[in-house]
């Protein structure tokens, strides 16, 4: 599939700072990956601006928008730290073959029972059996020079639906969700470039809001109790948890949300102007947009 005349126009005016492929953009196989991730750099070019962040969600298993190439296990097939980073490696080196730099896993949350709608995404329903193959498979991702993407924070173990759905409220009590943060923490004191940041709302932390557009949780609980320094992103921002509020992408970004992610070019760009009024109207403080913009340009000079 070749980008839309509009998508283009959009990266050369600097209006977009990335984009995710999914299975329909890269169907024709890697060598018309690679050419789709070339024409879509050349425009960020053109227009004089940095390189886009390119992702993807390959994760393993259930979810492998490039379904040939690696990982070849499952997460929860990856039974050993050295397994898991030896996937992670071979992943990265196959995306950054195409022009991909971003990978959207590993997902670190902790199910708490079969049935959750994760399935084989989570490595295990022991957190501290994820809090080590997680890290293993950021690593090798990384070394690659490939971004990896610690999701769905502060996790999904304890949600009784999918997001993408439904909106969901977790009630699961405290100590619970924080013992299911050990994933994530390790994930940060690993040194992982993105965080994700979920869609759900949690009754301790956040009572009704989404996790996604609350500040508690983004500013407080990632980067101020697990001292996270790297991107957040968020989930899909048209899920029914977050779009249920008209200034969805204003509060995600008041949040401490760094990159907002939409998967409709024109929900996009409803997203762009929606910002760009409440920056030039001062409801968006300046000093949270640069810091923001200073997160996404070390990690894309990291990337280079």
């Amino acid at each position: 599939m070749q980008p839309s005349a509009a998508l283009l126009a959009r990266i050369r005016a600097g209006q977009i700072g990335g984009v995710i492929l999914f299975g329909e953009n890269v169907a024709g196989g890697d060598a018309a990956t690679a050419a789709l991730v070339a024409a879509l750099q050349h425009a960020a070019t053109d227009g004089g601006n940095p390189p886009l962040l390119v992702a993807v969600d390959q994760e393993g298993g259930a979810v492998k928008r490039l379904a040939a190439g690696p990982p070849d296990l499952s997460p929860a097939s990856m039974r050993t730290a050295s397994t898991a980073r030896r996937e992670g490696a071979a992943t990265g080196a196959y995306l950054r073959r195409l022009g991909i730099d971003v990978d959207l896993a590993p997902v670190l949350d902790t199910p708490d029972s079969p049935g959750n709608f994760l399935g084989t995404r989570a490595f295990s329903r022991d957190a501290s059996v994820n809090a080590t193959l997680g890290p293993a498979f950021v690593g090798g991702l990384q070394g690659a020079r490939v971004a990896a993407t610690a999701k769905h924070f502060p996790g999904l173990g304890t949600a009784r639906a999918n997001t993408d759905v439904s909106p969901v409220v977790v009630t699961t009590p405290r100590a619970d969700l924080e013992r299911r943060l050990r994933p994530f923490a390790a994930a940060v004191d690993g040194g992982v470039k993105l965080v994700m940041v979920g869609n759900a709302a949690y009754r301790t932390w956040s009572g009704r809001t989404p996790a996604v557009l609350s500040r508690k949780i983004v500013t407080g609980l990632l980067r101020g109790q697990l001292g996270f320094g790297g991107v957040t992103i968020s989930d899909a921002l048209e899920a029914p948890g977050p779009s249920a509020r008209a200034d969805e992408p204003v509060a995600a970004a008041n949040a401490g949300v760094d990159l907002l992610l939409y998967t409709s070019e024109a929900d996009s760009d409803a997203a762009y102007r929606e910002l760009l009024a409440a920056a030039r109207a001062g409801k968006l403080p300046r000093a949270a947009l640069t810091a923001s913009a200073g997160r996404i340009a070390a990690l894309k000079n990291w990337l280079r």
